[in-house]
């Protein structure tokens, strides 16, 4: 399989960096996190992204996107990634839109879909639980059907910018017991809804995030998202690609966090010598950049088998997310580390790359999860 961009994705990846580079710099973060009752990001620069075409980038054509692949996708995740731009892409579009694109009935696409790539609406999944540790099967919130609907009860935890989205999906059980991943179903619920209830959470990178609340929520026969009791298969479909959608930003940010530090081992001197003069941070340099190149290489692999619908996809999905965990985690420590006590200070930008690899790493599951379900895809 070949990895190399075509010249159309070059162009996308070049006007992508461009537009993050000029409109979304790093330092942003600083502004947007002392927002205490704001959402973490700018609703205006979602709508510019949806104007030059990055958050239709997955959608059908006939729902107000581009019709292109996640190989494509990605680039853009890798370009918001290098400047840490807090938009809800990849909660939004990369996880809730393919979801709904995915397990949604032509009305619901419709009603959601267009608005969405024209960045109008945003929408968040309901799916983490407490002490759920990324088991679906250990899903507990309830969907009990009633004459006119369902009633959902139960709390969910981690929803990514549910404070700025106009639905949720939420994931409940309408079947089977804990532990089985038969009877689960996704339902469409705006978050005007009476008996929803969101707090806010701050997490480590100072995004935001939400507990959901559903005391006695109730929706009619048409919130329902795809098959009742089916919910797990497209549910599962849209983590693999918001999966390697993340692995895209996460590439991102490793990669601007190396040239960060390369540049610094260029100017910082030391008896009398620059840094970047020391076998030993070379030796280390080298051992950092030969794993983001390797990173690179497993989530544009995840990425291409998806678009092709070839075997194997959760297994290089899980082989992506690993190395990606691992390695983000491990160049931006590195980083912060040969940037000395500036570096663990507030004042330089390279501690928010550290901050947000450790979210990155635990979301959709870390490391020694894919691991473990890498070898059992693979029958180990």
């Amino acid at each position: 399989m070949s990895f190399a961009l075509t010249e159309d994705q070059r162009m996308l990846r070049d006007n992508a960096r461009s537009f993050f580079e000029a409109r979304s710099p790093v330092s942003r973060i600083r502004a947007l996190r002392e927002e205490t009752n704001g959402l973490g990001y700018d609703p205006a620069l979602f709508k510019e992204m949806a104007e030059l075409g990055f958050v239709g980038l997955p959608f059908a054509e006939s729902h107000g996107g581009m019709g292109l692949g996640l190989a494509d996708a990605v680039l853009v995740a890798e370009a918001m990634g290098r400047t840490l731009a807090p938009e809800p892409f990849l909660s939004s579009t990369m996880f809730a839109g393919q979801l709904l694109s995915l397990g949604g009935s032509d009305a619901q696409k419709d009603a959601w879909i267009s608005p969405l790539a024209a960045g109008e609406k945003r929408l968040s999944v309901a799916y983490y639980e407490p002490n759920m540790r990324y088991e679906l099967g250990a899903i507990t919130c309830e969907a009990k059907r009633v004459d006119t609907g369902f009633v959902l009860s139960g709390q969910k935890a981690q929803v990514h910018d549910a404070a700025g989205a106009d639905a949720l999906l939420v994931v409940a059980r309408t079947g089977g017991t804990a532990g089985e991943l038969q009877g689960l179903s996704v339902f469409l619920v705006p978050v005007d809804t009476p008996g929803l209830e969101l707090t806010a959470q701050h997490l480590v990178d100072h995004r935001r995030a939400a507990v959901v609340k559903l005391n006695d929520v109730r929706v009619s026969e048409d919130a329902l998202v795809g098959a009742l009791d089916l919910g797990i298969f497209p549910l599962l479909q849209a983590i693999d690609r918001a999966t390697v959608a993340l692995c895209g930003e996460m590439v991102g940010g490793m990669s601007a966090a190396l040239e960060m530090t390369l540049e610094y081992l260029k100017e910082r001197k030391q008896f009398g010598k620059h840094i970047g003069s020391f076998q030993a941070l070379q030796h280390r340099a080298v051992d950092m950049f030969m794993a983001v190149e390797l990173s690179r290489t497993t989530m544009m692999n995840a990425a291409r088998v998806i678009d092709r619908g070839e075997l194997g996809q959760s297994q290089a999905v899980s082989m992506a997310k690993a190395r990606c965990s691992d390695t983000y985690v491990h160049v931006a420590n590195e980083a912060v580390q040969m940037f000395g006590g500036i570096g663990m200070t507030d004042e330089h930008d390279i501690g928010f790359y550290m901050k947000r690899a450790r979210v990155c790493e635990m979301t959709f599951g870390d490391s020694a999860y894919h691991r473990d379900k890498w070898g059992t895809l693979n029958g180990m």
